[in-house]
């Protein structure tokens, strides 16, 4: 199976359990690999034939800014769903971190994977 790698997209949104976490945008930092056969894109090179990695990057800022989740979890769970709703996506990565959460740590966050059978 071919992958798509959408790598370090920096959202800006509330996540967060804490009060403070609320009333904030902070950086969130998104990872997406999707897994999809891209023969007959590579064969036709046509758009049509393609996982539009601009739209789905698109889909995911937009949910990722606007979705004020309280866990990483649940925002890697939503934006897993969006990559599996685009045609010809069969299975998804997504990393999703908050940059600088944790005091000496570069970022802390959750990786999923998810497939369209589940």
């Amino acid at each position: 199976m071919d992958k798509i790698i959408i790598k370090d997209l920096l959202a800006r949104g509330v996540i967060g359990v804490n009060a403070w976490e609320r009333e904030i945008r902070q950086d969130i930092l998104i990872n997406i690999e999707v897994f999809t056969d891209t023969r007959r894109a590579a064969e036709t090179d046509s758009i049509e034939d393609c996982v539009s990695y601009s739209d789905l990057a698109r889909k995911v800022l937009a949910h990722a800014e606007s979705a004020a989740r309280f866990t990483v979890e649940a925002l890697a769970n939503d934006l897993a769903k969006i990559c599996l709703a685009e045609k010809g996506v069969q299975h998804v990565m997504v990393r999703v971190e908050k940059p600088g959460a944790v005091r000496f740590a570069k970022s802390v966050g959750v990786e999923i994977e998810r497939s369209r059978e589940e």
